[in-house]
């Protein structure tokens, strides 16, 4: 397909790359001869759609969806400016309503997309998400705000690996010696070479459950049992506010269990995919 002036693709044997015209950095992922069930993976905060692409792309291509995945355009940082730029995408790619999948800041920007532009999903997986303010997204949002205060906004990477090595990770995982050492390698890398290596949304600036109850889709919410930055509790709140949605909480996982389990979130996304039945309004909503 081709875009406007800029936004001619670059098409490969598997991949095809191109820009919307706000901006986003995209990439479609085809399954070997092709494939007709687009999935659309919007990241949390950081905002790079490679996150994605060492699990949970190969899961999906390899069951016969095209997977489309993006980088944030610039300036956008909430989840109402996100979901705009993932209407954009899914107009300018002329999807079908397809899943969206979501984590974090992506899950927040997913769900406002269901409340206001309903036809652009036939279903969604949201992870590590949240429906109202709470105690811990505005301390991270005060501390984010004191420390760019405080100079510049970043720590030595050294000690911002380690930090997000406790904000991302579960206890299990911190106690694997080498676990560990392959994660602070990552996530220092990420701090030297400027890429955003947090995954936490920004708290919603309003409470936004009594809205889910709008939702039509069919839903699936996954929380991690450990999440520090986005508590599986308040996933909960989410599942039990929209009718019929499913509620799973995987156990020894951080806030970036998608990768810290990725066999386990990849099996609950391809359960979800396989069979997205239709929202039962009268049925139980938490499972």
């Amino acid at each position: 397909m081709t875009g406007p002036a800029g936004t001619e693709p670059d098409r490969t044997a598997d991949r095809t790359t191109g820009r919307t015209p706000g901006g986003a950095a995209y990439t479609l992922h085809s399954p070997a001869g092709g494939g007709d069930a687009p999935v659309v993976l919007v990241a949390g905060a950081g905002g790079r759609g490679r996150i994605w692409e060492h699990h949970q792309v190969p899961a999906l291509t390899a069951a016969g969806h095209r997977v489309v995945t993006f980088d944030h355009p610039p300036g956008v940082t909430g989840p109402v400016a996100l979901a705009r730029a993932v209407s954009e995408l899914v107009t300018f790619l002329a999807l079908p309503p397809c899943p969206l999948v979501g984590h974090s800041l992506g899950a927040l920007a997913v769900q406002e997309l269901l409340l206001e532009e309903p036809g652009l999903a036939s279903g969604a997986l949201l992870a590590a998400t949240r429906g109202r303010p709470d105690p811990v997204g505005r301390a991270m949002a005060r501390a984010e705000a004191a420390l760019a205060d405080a100079g510049g906004g970043r720590l030595p990477p050294a000690y911002e690996a380690f930090v997000r090595l406790g904000q991302n990770l579960s206890p299990r995982t911190l106690a694997d010696a080498g676990a560990v050492e392959e994660w602070l390698d990552l996530f220092e890398m990420a701090a030297l070479t400027g890429a955003a290596s947090a995954h936490g949304p920004a708290a919603p600036d309003r409470d936004r459950l009594a809205d889910y109850a709008r939702i039509a889709a069919p839903v699936r919410v996954v929380g991690f049992a450990d999440d520090l930055l986005a508590p599986a509790p308040l996933g909960r709140e989410v599942a039990g506010a929209i009718p019929g949605a499913r509620w799973t909480e995987l156990p020894d996982t951080g806030h970036l269990g998608f990768l810290e389990r990725p066999a386990a979130f990849n099996a609950l996304l391809l359960d979800f995919l396989a069979t997205p039945t239709p929202t039962d309004p009268g049925a139980a909503r938490v499972h």
